[in-house]
C-alpha cells in the first residue's frame, strides 16, 4: 500500500510539472529577431588571447555598444542624415570660387557683329589671362530654408534612430547572456543529475550483491545513468553555443575564451502604474520620438515643395584681373542681383506635391503604428512579468517537493520496500523541476528588463536594472 502511494505521488508530480512546463519555458512575448538581422551581428576587435577573459553583464552591454553591427550601421545613418542636411544648408550659405584661366586666341570679328570695313576679319593670335574670385549668395530662398528644416529634422530622427538601435542592442546583450547563465545553469543541473545517477547506479550493484533487488532494477539505474550522460553532453553543448553567440554580438576576438563572472540578477519590479509606465515611454522610447521628427521632416519638405512656386533672391558677384598677360592684367568686378519668378513648370511642382503629401501620410501613420506598437510593449511586458513571477513561485516550489521526493525514494530504494521505477520517476521530477526553475527564472528577469526598456529612458535604465544583485 506504501508503495503504491509512493507511486501515485511521484506520478502525480511529474503528471504537474508537464502541465506547467510548457507556459513555464516561454519567453516573454515580443521579443524576436530575424536570424539576418544586424543586431545579431558584430564586428570583432582585438587580438585573441591565451588568456580566459571574464565577461560580466554589464561589460557585455558595453562592448556591444561599441562594437554590434546595428549600433555601427546606425551611426552611418547619423552620418548619412549629416551629410544630407550639409548639402541642404550650402543653398543658404554663400558659395565661392576661384579660378585662374589663360588663353590664346584667334578670333572672327565679323561673326560677332563688328562692322569691318577697312579692318582685318581674323585677328590673331592673341594672349588672355584672367585671374579671378566668384561669389553667389541666396539673399531669399524659402524653398532652401525649408529643405534645411526638412534636413535638420532627418538628422534628428537618425540620432533617436542610433539611440533606439542602442537600446535594442542592451536588450539583446542582456537577453543572450541571460540565455547563456541559464544554459550554464542547465548544464550544471544535468550534471549534478548524472552524479545523482552514478551513485545510484553503484547503490543498485550494491543492493543485488546483497541479494536486495533483482537484476532489473540495476539495468534501469543503468539506462537511466545513459541518459543523464547523453543530457550532460547535450546541455554542454547548448551552453557553449550560447557563448558562442554571445561572444559573436559583442564583438569579441575570434576564437577568444571567456567566462560569465555573473548568476541570474535579481532585478527590482518597476513600481509604476500602467498610465504612468505609459506617459514615460511616450515621452523617453527614442523610436517614438523619432518618429515624431520624420513627420515633422516630411512636414518641411512638403512645405519646401510647395515654395517652389515662390520668387527667390540670389546675388551674384565676382572680382579679378584681366589682361594680355599677368603682368598687364587689371582690375575688373561684376555683381548681379536676381529675381527668380518661377511662372510655369509643366506640372512638375503638383506632382512633387502630390509625392510629399503621400509621404507625408505615411509617416503619419507611421507614427499612429509606433504608438499603439508601445501600448503593445508596455502591456505585454506586464502581463508577462505578472504571469512569469507567478511561474516562478511554483517552479521554485516544485523543485523543492521533487528534491524532497527523490530522496524520500532513494531511502525507500536503499531499505528494499521500492523498486528503482519509483526512483528513475523521481529522478526525472527533479529533472523536470529544474528545467522549469531555470526556465521560468531566466524568463521572469527578461521580462523585467524587457520593460525597463519598453517605458525608457534606454539602455542606462536597463543597465542599472540588470547590474541588481544576484541569486
Amino acid at each position: 500500500m506504501t508503495v503504491t502511494l509512493a507511486r501515485r505521488t511521484c506520478a502525480a508530480l511529474l503528471w504537474c510539472l508537464a502541465l506547467a512546463g510548457p507556459a513555464a519555458a516561454q519567453a516573454p512575448s515580443g521579443f524576436s529577431l530575424p536570424p539576418n538581422s544586424p543586431f545579431l551581428g558584430g564586428v570583432p576587435e582585438g587580438t585573441r588571447t591565451a588568456d580566459t577573459v571574464e565577461l560580466s553583464l554589464i561589460d557585455a552591454i558595453k562592448r556591444a555598444l561599441d562594437h554590434n553591427l546595428g549600433v555601427l550601421m546606425s551611426e552611418i545613418g547619423v552620418d548619412r542624415a549629416s551629410g544630407a542636411r550639409r548639402i541642404a544648408l550650402s543653398e543658404l550659405l554663400p558659395n565661392v570660387n576661384a579660378g585662374i584661366a589663360e588663353a590664346r586666341q584667334v578670333r572672327n570679328l565679323e561673326a560677332f557683329g563688328f562692322p569691318l570695313h577697312d579692318l582685318p576679319v581674323i585677328v590673331g593670335p592673341f594672349n588672355t589671362f584672367d585671374a579671378r574670385l566668384f561669389v553667389s549668395q541666396s539673399l531669399f530662398d524659402l524653398h532652401a530654408l525649408d529643405e534645411t528644416r526638412a534636413e535638420s529634422h532627418s538628422v534628428a530622427a537618425a540620432r533617436l534612430s542610433k539611440r533606439s538601435a542602442r537600446d535594442l542592442v542592451a536588450l539583446v546583450t542582456a537577453n543572450l547572456y541571460l540565455q547563456a547563465l541559464a544554459a550554464s545553469a542547465r548544464a550544471d543541473s544535468v550534471r549534478a543529475q548524472l552524479g545523482t545517477a552514478e551513485a545510484l547506479h553503484l547503490q543498485a550493484i550494491d543492493l543485488k550483491q546483497g541479494g536486495v533487488i533483482a537484476g532489473i532494477d540495476v539495468l534501469r539505474a543503468e539506462v537511466s545513468l545513459s541518459t543523464e550522460r547523453q543530457r550532460a553532453t547535450a546541455a554542454q553543448n547548448q551552453f557553449q553555443k550560447a557563448k558562442l553567440q554571445l561572444a559573436r554580438v559583442v564583438g569579441l576576438p575570434i576564437g577568444q575564451a571567456f567566462t560569465l563572472v555573473n548568476a541570474l540578477p535579481d532585478i527590482p519590479v518597476p513600481e509604476l502604474t500602467l498610465d504612468q509606465a505609459l506617459e514615460r515611454a511616450y515621452q523617453n522610447r527614442p523610436d517614438y520620438l523619432a518618429a515624431l521628427e520624420r513627420v515633422r521632416a516630411a512636414e518641411a519638405h512638403r512645405q519646401a515643395v510647395a515654395r517652389e512656386a515662390v520668387p527667390s533672391v540670389h546675388v551674384t558677384a565676382d572680382y579679378g584681373a584681366i589682361g594680355l598677360t599677368a603682368g598687364t592684367a587689371r582690375s575688373t568686378f561684376t555683381v548681379t542681383g536676381a529675381v527668380q519668378v518661377p511662372i510655369f513648370q509643366g506640372g512638375k511642382t503638383q506632382g512633387r506635391l502630390m509625392e510629399a503629401d503621400a509621404d507625408l501620410r505615411a509617416r503619419k501613420a507611421e507614427v499612429e503604428d509606433k504608438r499603439a506598437d508601445i501600448d503593445y510593449d508596455v502591456r505585454s511586458a506586464q502581463l508577462d512579468m505578472q504571469a512569469l513571477g507567478e511561474q516562478l513561485q511554483v517552479a521554485t516550489r516544485g523543485r523543492a517537493l521533487a528534491s524532497e521526493q527523490l530522496t524520500q525514494s532513494r531511502d525507500r530504494f536503499a531499505s528494499g520496500v521500492a523498486g528503482s521505477i519509483e526512483v528513475v520517476q523521481a529522478q526525472e521530477a527533479v529533472a523536470l523541476a529544474s528545467e522549469q526553475y531555470i526556465d521560468a527564472l531566466y524568463g521572469y528577469t527578461l521580462a523585467k528588463g524587457m520593460f525597463a526598456q519598453s517605458v525608457g529612458p534606454g539602455e542606462d535604465a536597463l543597465a542599472t536594472f540588470l547590474a541588481g544583485g544576484t541569486r
